[in-house]
């Protein structure tokens, strides 16, 4: 048997017509038998006017009541959030996967096609730049090239439209270069330097190579590797590199190359007509790199100061095999990718209304090594069922614990290098100088006052999500159609 409900939103504009259909019903008939006859006229006008007011009022009320049954709307909202409650994983859950599609999400079709238009121009670059012969007194490209970042982990957020290569350098032959990791370091994962061995006599010979790209310090007579002279000459190289190749490519792109701040070569391509189907403009950021050994790599530091000739280490290879060992051990349908990009966008969200300072402090502390060194952690030490799709809202909010956590205890430290030997497989093997390097905490640089407020930050961002995704995404447009890269460091 079917049970039959009022819908209040029906019931009462219903109502209200009907009342006043018979209100004109009534004035109508009271017209006419005016006209008719003026015996009756004592004694109806009275009565008559009466039942009009009540109609009246009835109909007052009925407006009045159907009114205050309508939610009210904000006009400056584009689209409406479901409403969440703070006990309820099911309306936080429907608020992330609609933001999670509408503004987060990348297209798989779009990041694949720019993936493999960077691949292919970089890859005729380092082409020209390779010489077979090792050189005598100039660096050169070795050949190929390694694509780090997190386009090519798969969770980029926003638009696929900034791409990180790393650049592997060849030195000159003879010239012997011996890594060692700078002491007097100021917190943050371990800097090195790259010496020659002391009294040598190939800088003695190669004056010219060692007056460009070395300096020499002190009383040790040993000379070091200057990264703002190896980022010049990669500049130049990269130049005539794609001196060489733009014809071909400049019939279906127009590409530039330049110098930004911190000397980072910056290569953008601009496509034209149906070159990409999105027409998104890329940035593609080079990075000159030279071999530490087990596939770890040494780059130019941007934390050193002037004079002090600093190397950071990149470890690609082992962070590939770390995802592709845990991509194997997860369950089919995991959240884990989801689940970092999402925190990502929360870190972004609560940014944007930070003052210029806090913001770049903000985005200093949670930037993306550091969300990712997080959410490895938490992988490893959560069981792989725990990350089914049905639990994303538990291990974000897990996720966030964690760095909370983090940040009260002032310390992050470095998965690779953070004294932690059980935790990683057999398969990741590290070069003999960072086996040897004391734990590295990511956060060390950092003052107590800074991390206080990115703790607070945090749990008002988790906590007020909706209001900062209804204030802060309305005016962003569809994904998939970036505009102009603009390489932020957090991303």
């Amino acid at each position: 048997m079917s049970v039959y409900t009022v819908n209040l939103r029906l019931f009462w504009p219903l109502a209200t017509c009907i009342v006043s259909v018979l209100l004109l019903l009534h004035h109508i008939i009271f017209k006419a038998s005016e006209d008719q006859g003026k015996d009756c006229s004592d004694q109806g006008p009275g009565v008559i006017t009466l039942f009009k007011y009540i109609l009246a009022f009835i109909l007052c009320y009925f407006f009045i009541r159907y009114c205050s049954t309508q939610p009210r709307s904000s006009k400056r909202c584009f689209y409406k959030f479901p409403e969440v409650h703070a006990k309820s994983g099911v309306s936080r859950r429907e608020l992330l996967d609609d933001h999670f599609e509408r503004h987060v999400r990348l297209s798989p079709h779009v990041l694949g096609h720019s993936k493999a238009h960077v691949a292919k121009l970089v890859s005729e670059l380092v082409r020209v730049g390779r010489t077979d012969v090792p050189p005598e007194s100039s660096l050169a490209f070795r050949g190929d090239f390694i694509q780090i970042g997190s386009s090519y982990e798969e969770h980029k957020v926003g638009s696929p439209d900034c791409f990180d290569i790393l650049v592997p350098l060849r030195t000159p032959r003879g010239l012997k270069l011996e890594a060692g990791v700078w002491t007097d370091k100021r917190g943050g994962p371990p800097l090195c330097t790259l010496n020659t061995p002391r009294k040598a006599e190939w800088t003695r010979r190669h004056k010219a190579f060692t007056d460009t790209f070395m300096h020499l310090h002190g009383a040790q007579s040993a000379y070091r590797m200057s990264p703002d002279s190896i980022q010049r000459w990669f500049y130049t190289a990269t130049q005539r590199c794609l001196a060489a190749v733009r014809y071909p490519f400049e019939q279906r792109c127009s590409l530039s190359l330049s110098l930004g701040e911190e000397q980072q070569v910056l290569l953008r391509m601009m496509p034209r007509s149906d070159y990409v189907c999105c027409h998104i403009s890329m940035g593609i950021r080079l990075i000159p790199a030279f071999p530490l050994g087990d596939g770890a790599f040494l780059v130019a530091s941007q934390q050193a100061q002037q004079g002090e000739d600093l190397w950071t280490v990149y470890f690609p290879k082992q962070e590939q095999k770390l995802l592709a060992w845990l991509k194997g051990r997860l369950p089919s349908n995991s959240c884990h990718l989801k689940c970092l990009q999402l925190l990502k966008e929360v870190r972004n969200l609560g940014g944007e209304t930070l003052d210029q300072q806090s913001r770049a402090e903000w985005g200093r502390v949670l930037s993306s090594n550091a969300l990712k060194t997080s959410w490895l952690r938490l992988l490893f030490s959560t069981q792989p069922e725990a990350w089914e799709e049905c639990n994303l809202v538990d291990r974000l909010d897990d996720l966030l614990r964690s760095l909370r956590e983090s940040l009260q205890s002032r310390a992050l430290c470095h998965l690779l290098l953070g004294g932690d030997n059980g935790l990683l497989p057999e398969s990741v093997s590290l070069p003999k100088l960072m086996k040897e390097t004391v734990p590295s905490n990511l956060w060390a640089e950092f003052s107590d006052v800074t991390l206080d407020m990115v703790f607070a930050r945090l749990v008002y961002s988790w906590n007020h999500l909706p209001r900062l995704i209804r204030l802060g995404r309305p005016q962003r447009s569809s994904l998939g159609r970036g505009v102009h890269c603009k390489y932020i460091d957090v991303e």
